[in-house]
């Protein structure tokens, strides 16, 4: 068991760059006051890290929910993603500079590779990756970005960038949750030191009225969202629940006041593939 125990406890990432455990995604949340809202809730109830990225079409309002919050922005975590249409070197530098302006902010804590190899640049994605790489880094070094990580890579993809990476990757941020709990990548992840991050927590929505989730959840007298959160925090993942609704933000911050048995989660890992999609980086046309 691991000790965290509040939405300010931390892990540390492998550069020493310290990550609040628990995030507030922004996948799917609509640009404007509805982002905007969401995120200054998620603020005021206490989530210090936020999630977001260029292909979510939400940056801007994501800024201005941080702006309005009235938060010091050292006390928040702010991330977001490189999409597919700006691999390579000179378009991951402007990109960089895009989202930084998007969100009115003067440096990202952490910036990720979203996607690995995206269909229009399959037949060499590995030598795209290793340029936004190494433009990553680059801004890394100049203070632009304090981490920088991965999203949907398999170990293949893990293997391919360390050929000519400086820097390890710090996160690897992936469709997890006991639907899915893709152990090769996660495992090889710990073995090198990269933080698991889980977008998609609930499953995409799809665990919620699991039966067996739902029953468990009942036993600790906890919501099957607040369950399969809690999930992610004892194997040690980053869960980045979503949502627009203030009492849905305000009840995925209350997981810290119970644990949940070896035995159920034993249960719950064995629920592979009851709300999967399709999430495979080397079968999907992302």
């Amino acid at each position: 068991m691991n000790n965290i125990n509040s939405l300010t406890d931390t892990y540390e990432l492998n550069n020493g760059v310290k990550i609040p455990a628990v995030g507030f995604g922004t996948w799917q949340t609509p640009d404007g006051e509805v982002a905007q809202n969401a995120v200054m809730t998620a603020i005021n109830a206490g989530y210090r890290l936020i999630d977001t990225a260029a292909a979510y079409g939400n940056e801007q309002s994501v800024g201005n929910g941080i702006k309005k919050s009235g938060i010091n922005r050292y006390d928040l975590f702010v991330a977001t993603k490189l999409w597919n249409t700006d691999h390579g070197y000179q378009q991951t530098a402007m990109a960089i500079d895009t989202s930084l302006e998007k969100l009115g902010l003067d440096y990202l804590d952490l910036y990720l590779i979203h996607w690995p190899d995206p269909v229009a640049i399959r037949d060499h994605w590995a030598e795209l990756n290793a340029e936004s790489w190494r433009a990553m880094e680059e801004a890394l070094k100049a203070g632009k970005i304090r981490a920088i990580g991965v999203s949907n890579f398999r170990r293949n993809h893990l293997d391919e960038l360390l050929k000519t990476a400086d820097i390890r990757p710090a996160v690897n941020q992936i469709y997890l949750n006991p639907s899915d709990m893709q152990k090769e990548v996660t495992d090889y992840d710990d073995e090198l030191g990269i933080l698991n991050e889980a977008y998609s927590p609930l499953g995409t929505g799809g665990l919620l009225a699991n039966e067996t989730v739902s029953e468990i959840a009942g036993h600790y007298n906890k919501s099957a969202a607040q369950l399969l959160l809690r999930w992610s925090i004892q194997h040690n993942f980053l869960p980045l629940p979503k949502s627009v609704h203030p009492k849905y933000i305000e009840a995925n911050t209350e997981i810290f006041d119970f644990s949940i048995s070896e035995q159920d989660m034993l249960k719950l890992d064995g629920l592979h593939g009851a709300a999967k999609v399709a999430q495979d980086p080397d079968k999907t046309d992302f």
